[in-house]
């Protein structure tokens, strides 16, 4: 995803055939697996539901796909690393 021109935005489709447009924030590597950072495009700063989407770069029949992070424990440590390097530059 190319940071030159502005955001970068995908539009996934989950297993109920929902889609949804997110903006791409940083990919990161932990423990060898790759993670993507994600926020919804439709919602505004002030939204309760306002957060990031993790999700992991898997590789399958060659291809990079996305898949859910479900193992609380990962979610959570890959959530860290993720604030720890947002936010890196605000300090």
């Amino acid at each position: 995803m190319d940071e030159d021109f502005g955001a970068s935005y995908i539009n996934i489709v989950d297993d109920e055939g929902n889609e949804f447009e997110l903006e791409y924030l940083d990919t990161i590597e932990l423990r060898g697996v790759e993670y993507a950072a994600f926020l919804p495009a439709d919602l505004a700063e002030d939204d309760p539901d306002y957060g990031i989407i993790i999700l992991r770069i898997a590789e399958v029949d060659g291809e990079e796909q996305f898949e859910s992070v479900d193992d609380d424990d990962e979610l959570q440590e890959v959530y860290e690393k993720f604030m720890k390097i947002l936010f890196e530059d605000e300090e």
